[in-house]
């Protein structure tokens, strides 16, 4: 329990690369891929998940454990302990990757979360986190993935101008969204292997990390709004990729 409470913290998480994973969403989908190494529960969570935690040893802990577990406000009293998947950028870009999104300096969690969720529904071969980001790993971001964090590599690259080349040198195409982009999202090539750069919410991508790019795409707006959310905007690219790829396959 002690060592499980210290996994709150990302120095915690790193040093045991091991986080927690709490509620029946989360621990489901880190059961399905073998990365629990504990589950702690309440007995009524444990009585109420039964049929989840079947085959599964658990720890009972008391409503006030568990809730010292929980970063939620109202806790359901089920936390798994887990490893953390091992994933490289090498890895994934040595396994000839199609679409690759990437979320740079991104340090918001729940915006984190939602770029994992939608890379994985769009079918990318990963989501990488590229700058100084958000530890993935954190409950938020974890919540806010609704599960696909444990669906595709999710990675942190440091240095995003070494990532770039590191794309660029594995056959993607490096596109970045901005506002002003050169080449509309209508006119952009997508049918070959693509890796889409986001920015953060508040500014957007760097200057230098959007002219690092083979080409700055943007969004075509026929209405009044100046421009989207990053959430919104990463939805409308990845989609259009996918869209490009089962069309070429097809």
């Amino acid at each position: 329990m002690v060592a499980a409470a210290k996994l709150h913290r990302h120095t915690g998480r790193r040093r045991a690369a091991r986080f927690l994973a709490e509620g029946p969403n989360l621990v489901e989908a880190a059961l399905r891929r073998g990365l629990v190494s504990e589950v702690f529960a309440t007995e009524t969570a444990a009585d109420r998940f039964r049929a989840l935690l079947a085959d599964v040893p658990i720890q009972l802990v008391t409503e006030r454990a568990a809730k010292s577990l929980s970063d939620t406000v109202t806790p359901v009293g089920l936390i798994a302990v887990c490893r953390m998947p091992e994933a490289s950028v090498a890895e994934v870009l040595g396994a000839r990757p199609r679409l690759v999104a990437v979320a740079v300096q991104t340090a918001d969690p729940g915006n984190a979360g939602t770029l994992i969720r939608l890379a994985d529904a769009m079918g990318a071969d990963a989501l990488i986190l590229a700058g100084d980001s958000v530890d993935p790993y954190n409950a938020k971001c974890l919540r806010s993935s609704a599960g696909s964090i444990f669906a595709l590599p999710v990675i942190e690259a440091p240095e995003t101008a070494a990532l770039l080349g590191d794309l660029r040198d594995a056959g993607l195409t490096v596109l970045a969204t901005t506002l002003d982009g050169e080449v509309s999202l209508d006119d952009a090539p997508l049918s070959g292997p693509t890796a889409w750069l986001f920015g953060p919410e508040a500014h957007g991508l760097a200057a230098e990390t959007a002219a690092a790019a083979d080409l700055r795409v943007r969004i075509p707006m026929s209405g009044s709004a100046e421009s989207l959310n990053v959430g919104a905007a990463a939805a409308i690219c990845l989609y259009q990729s996918a869209r490009a790829h089962r069309q070429s396959h097809g």
